[in-house]
């Protein structure tokens, strides 16, 4: 509120500072409950934050050992990768293997053997039909539109059911007339193997069936097959395994074989160990978010020394302690869904200590996993494996409606409604101030009046 600049003449009185101090002694005691009632609802607000995002962090290193697959992850290595190379990938189990590589999947090409001057010759009217080894077919009807080398082509790579052929045209030498480069029409299988092998049979338009003048120039029996269409043969372990492809992933469970060569009577070795160390980077990023929770609820817990002002922000707080005793429980608790030997943390070399920290012994984790490839899935993925529990217990927390999203929803409102109040006493501070300046201003203008007459009175008298 403005001040009146003239408060104060008949007094003497600074009557403006005195309103001041006695609007200031009626609200800052109500300013300094509600202040520290908002800091504190702010210190436990930004506490249970601290607490949510710590608690989201470990649940995303916890969700990732939810699958058993980042708990299998295996290397495999090939003695000779001229002849196969190979990979290992989820589900793949530990172990040496003899592999020899008998034939390659080849894919069947074939090259017409009518020459054609130019892109733009004339080929015949009529239909080709494409028929695979597997008894698809289709059909691609040539007709004025599409007569020419360069149209067939197109025609049949862009006909919407080709099932697996590609059609192309090459420019060499003519085998008639020595010298001239001709064009010729080249038909490959997108894939290898006897079942993608293809025929080309048709009708001739231009009635030259016979003569291989026409259309007939481009069916089977006119074409040379410059790769015949042949299956991948190979023998594992001694057991003879036929397939389309040179990239084998059904023989062994896990593991791909992508086949470079073939030498008949020679094997190569394949071996497949457990990638330790792929293993070990897994478990130490949830090692480290576990300790990294640790230390968050024990800053917000804190307890300080007497005389100290560190405690922490929820010392004392039945949530926090509720949480930290339920998730120790969860991480050390014994899986029932595990095989006795293996049932535990501590039993694949994951440590608590007496303080709540958690530490590998590498070698115990060696040992674990020699006896028992699938200790660690067993542990942490299985139904009530480590990770299954501290997933749902984590979710319970920190879902919309949760224990912490419902304090921090009521916090915020309480904080609203605090400086809602702040506001509240203000508006009173304010009529309070008004009311006295005008009472004071009244009281100093009497006084001034007063004083005129006292001084015009002394002046009669003297």
């Amino acid at each position: 509120m403005a001040a009146i600049s003239a408060a104060g003449l008949g007094s003497g009185i600074d009557i403006n500072s005195l309103v001041q101090q006695l609007v200031s002694s009626e609200g800052q005691p109500q300013f300094n409950a509600i202040n520290n009632q908002i800091s504190a609802a702010q210190t436990r607000l930004s506490a249970l934050g601290s607490l949510n995002s710590a608690l989201s962090s470990f649940q995303t290193a916890v969700q990732r050992l939810k699958n058993a697959s980042a708990f299998q992850p295996n290397t495999a290595t090939s003695s000779d990768e001229t002849i196969a190379r190979v990979t290992a990938g989820t589900g793949s189990v530990s172990g040496t293997h003899t592999l020899e590589v008998q034939a390659l999947a080849k894919a069947q090409n074939s090259i017409s053997t009518a020459e054609f001057a130019d892109f733009t010759d004339v080929v015949g009217t009529g239909t080709l039909t494409f028929t695979k080894g597997s008894g698809s077919s289709f059909s691609v009807t040539i007709d004025s539109t599409n007569n020419t080398l360069d149209t067939l082509r197109d025609a049949i790579n862009n006909a919407t059911d080709n099932n697996g052929l590609v059609a192309s045209i090459i420019s060499v030498d003519s085998t008639t007339t020595p010298g001239t480069t001709i064009k010729k029409l080249v038909l490959t299988a997108k894939e290898a193997g006897t079942a993608n092998a293809f025929t080309v049979t048709g009708t001739d338009g231009d009635g030259n069936g016979t003569d291989n003048a026409g259309l007939s120039r481009l069916f089977s029996t006119n074409l040379n097959n410059q790769t015949t269409a042949s299956d991948a043969v190979i023998k594992i372990d001694g057991q003879t395994a036929t397939r389309s492809t040179n990239s084998i992933n059904d023989v062994l469970p896990g593991i791909t074989f992508d086949l470079q060569s073939a030498e008949i009577g020679k094997e190569i070795n394949i071996n497949v160990n457990v990638d330790t160390k792929s293993v070990t980077a897994t478990l130490n990023g949830f090692i480290t978010a576990y300790n990294n929770l640790r230390n968050t609820t024990n800053s917000l817990g804190r307890f300080a020394a007497a005389g100290s002002n560190s405690n922490g922000p929820l010392l004392g707080d039945s949530t926090l302690r509720l949480i930290t005793g339920q998730l120790r429980q969860d991480t050390s608790g014994t899986v029932s869904s595990a095989p006795e030997n293996f049932n535990t943390l501590a039993s694949v070399g994951i440590n608590i200590d007496r303080s709540g920290v958690i530490s590998l012994d590498s070698t115990q984790l060696q040992t674990a996993l020699n006896n028992n490839p699938n200790a660690l899935s067993n542990v942490f993925a299985s139904t009530d494996g480590v990770a299954t529990r501290l997933d749902a217990r984590l979710t319970d927390y920190l879902q919309s409606g949760g224990s912490l999203d419902s304090q921090q929803k009521t916090l915020n409102t309480r904080i609203t409604r605090l400086n809602d109040q702040t506001a509240a006493v203000q508006r009173r501070l304010d009529s309070l101030q008004a009311s006295l300046t005008r009472q004071f201003t009244a009281l100093d203008v009497a006084v001034a009046q007063f004083n005129t007459t006292g001084s015009f009175l002394t002046q009669q008298f003297g």
